[in-house]
């Protein structure tokens, strides 16, 4: 039952870096307020409870679910540990807001939403570009048919990681990788645009030493000869940029998982440039969706629904599938 203060209270689950990057975020959503965090240590949860004026701090994920007064748990925790982590907050009757990627593969992620619909829960993945106010003027440049038809899509998002074979970019168990790291996004935004069931896939990925994918490139085909060509990196720094080429023009945005900006070329027109002077880093945009979400009563954002998180997951599926590559955590019933 939510309060009657207008204001969701948040509850973070983790305590490692984005977990950070999305407390001081919701400082700037007027329709949210942090309530607790829970971690897997009393140490961890109260030292970032200190750092960020957090009221209550957990030593477990299922004291912080437990709390009554949290009406919305953001899941921050590594990759891996999604499914399961949701899952408690769901059977715990919390909304719940879930970092990229949404889990391991597309099978997780179908028994999440699942559960979520079965009890009526508010379930959304945190792909935090798609509310970005740039991001946003794209959406309404394509809707309006400003560049014509939309054929052509290019996107990267890749940079150079130092060598930690420990750490969990390059840790195959902790879901490290290319492709569910960076990879997602620029699949993503192919997604927003084209939707995420290519008629054709064509990629290729270099597979380090510790098993995960350093670096991938895929193009993928759709309809009518429609394309994306897409890149990931851990170990090489790429432009991070995205451009959408249409019939009668062409969008460009400058590091777009991150877009402070967008600028539209139509022919025989002068560009028009979008700018986003914010001052957070854009983490509050997606929390406020969910607030406004379940202040109205919805289950879901229509502006990452979960058909289509479910359809980019089983995109990322196929496109590792001839890689070879496998998660230690995906069991037999799971894995692709």
């Amino acid at each position: 039952m939510l309060n009657n203060s207008g204001k969701i209270r948040w509850g973070i689950m983790g305590t490692g870096w984005i977990a950070e990057q999305f407390a001081a975020d919701l400082a700037y959503t007027d329709n949210a307020e942090l309530l607790a965090v829970g971690s897997r240590t009393s140490d961890s949860a109260g030292a970032f409870a200190a750092k960020f004026s957090v009221p209550r701090a957990y030593g477990s994920y299922e004291e912080l679910v437990q709390d009554q007064d949290v009406d919305a748990v953001y899941i921050a925790t590594p990759h891996p540990l999604h499914r399961d982590n949701v899952l408690l907050s769901l059977r715990a009757g919390k909304a719940v807001l879930c970092e990229k990627p949404f889990t391991i593969n597309g099978a997780e992620l179908e028994e999440l939403i699942n559960a979520a619909r079965k009890d009526k829960l508010f379930l959304m993945e945190a792909m935090w570009t798609r509310f970005l106010p740039p991001i946003r003027q794209v959406r309404e440049w394509l809707k309006d048919g400003r560049i014509g038809e939309a054929r052509l899509v290019k996107a990267d998002f890749g940079f150079r990681s130092g060598w930690n074979p420990e750490g969990r970019l390059l840790n195959l168990e902790l879901g490290g990788g290319a492709l569910l790291d960076a990879g997602i996004y620029p699949v993503s935004f192919a997604s927003m645009i084209f939707g995420a069931e290519p008629e054709q896939i064509h990629s290729t990925a270099h597979i380090g030493e510790t098993g995960v994918d350093e670096q991938f490139s895929v193009i993928l085909t759709y309809e009518d000869g429609k394309s994306a060509s897409l890149n990931g990196a851990i170990r090489l720094g790429l432009t991070n940029e995205a451009y959408i080429f249409g019939t009668e023009g062409y969008i460009h945005i400058p590091s777009f998982l991150n877009a402070t900006s967008a600028s539209l070329h139509v022919q025989g027109e002068e560009p028009v440039h979008f700018k986003d002077d914010r001052k957070e880093k854009g983490y509050a945009f997606e929390a406020y969706e969910v607030g406004k979400c379940l202040l109205e009563g919805r289950l879901e954002s229509d502006i990452i629904p979960l058909d289509e998180s479910l359809a980019i997951m089983k995109l990322l599926d196929r496109i590792r599938e001839p890689w070879g590559l496998k998660y230690p955590s995906e069991s037999q019933e799971t894995a692709i």
